[in-house]
């Protein structure tokens, strides 16, 4: 029951948020793509399959995160507990951890077609290497976005069998998006982060950062505005551009403080509610 506990901790599964984020882009790439004259079933089929699939990546990715930034994770307040950074679960034991899910995983990915089979295995490289690139670069957020978001064309892939510009399109905003509430996470370890040598955008820009978040997000509700043009969404998808704005501009910048931790994590964490508005939003705009 203790390994049991250790397990559950090491994979992040009391903490949703991590594996939502990586849901949501999944589900606005199947929505986009989905035609909803036809029967919903596969639709709903479809979502039960992302999310299985983002707990299971999720999870996994937080084991070799682990592994990787053990030294790291133990000489930061917030992360010290963790049970690799602890020595509570050997390198081993996250090894053995991340494969099973992995191996799950895959099980889940065949239900696919073979365009997004193989897409997703080409993000693997992605997936595991993120965790070294705060030691290389200021820009870890970025490539968390890359991969974070790469669900969006599995999900336009999963359902049309091919890829045109659109979702691409939605992809490159969704990482500005990604690049922005990361950012605001990683504020929450500014701090040790630099007394330890380890780089991220929070560091980069945190002399103007109310300003480089509202780039990031400026450039992502533009990709929105362009999506619903290529799109020929409704007047109501636009509608919901205000609401989003709003959460966006006000909610994640207007109201964050930098300086208190709490406020960094309860902005970041919003971010589960705002994905659900954008599929909200999407699903409006097919009517």
């Amino acid at each position: 029951m203790n390994q049991f506990n250790l397990f559950i901790k090491l994979i992040r599964l009391k903490k949703p948020i991590g594996f939502m984020l990586l849901f949501w882009p999944c589900a606005w790439g199947l929505t986009i793509a989905y035609d909803f004259s036809n029967s919903l079933d596969k639709y709903f089929y479809y979502l039960l399959l992302f999310f299985l699939g983002s707990v299971l990546m999720r999870s996994a990715g937080c084991i070799i995160n682990d592994i990787a930034d053990r030294e790291f994770d133990s000489k930061v307040f917030r992360t010290k507990n963790r049970p690799i950074a602890s020595g509570k679960v050997t390198i081993k034991q996250g090894i053995i951890y991340s494969a099973m899910l992995c191996a799950i995983a895959f099980l889940v990915l065949i239900q696919f077609n073979y365009l997004t089979i193989i897409l997703a295995l080409g993000s693997m490289p992605l997936a595991f290497t993120y965790p070294l690139m705060k030691r290389y670069t200021y820009w870890p957020q970025l490539f968390l976005g890359i991969t974070f978001n790469y669900g969006l064309v599995l999900g336009w892939t999963s359902i049309s069998d091919n890829i045109t510009i659109v979702p691409i399109i939605f992809y490159l905003g969704a990482i500005f998006w990604t690049l922005g509430f990361d950012t605001i996470y990683g504020f929450q370890d500014i701090k040790d982060d630099e007394i330890i040598g380890l780089k991220s955008t929070s560091i980069r820009f945190k002399s103007k950062p109310y300003l480089f978040l509202k780039l990031c997000y400026a450039i992502f509700f533009i990709n929105l505005i362009i999506l619903g043009f290529f799109m020929k969404f409704n007047i109501f998808y636009y509608f919901g551009l205000v609401v989003i704005s709003v959460h966006l501009f006000y909610i994640q910048i207007s109201r964050l403080d930098i300086e208190n931790s709490n406020s960094c994590l309860k902005t970041f964490k919003s971010n589960n509610f705002f994905g659900l508005i954008i599929l909200s939003t999407l699903l409006i705009g097919k009517l």
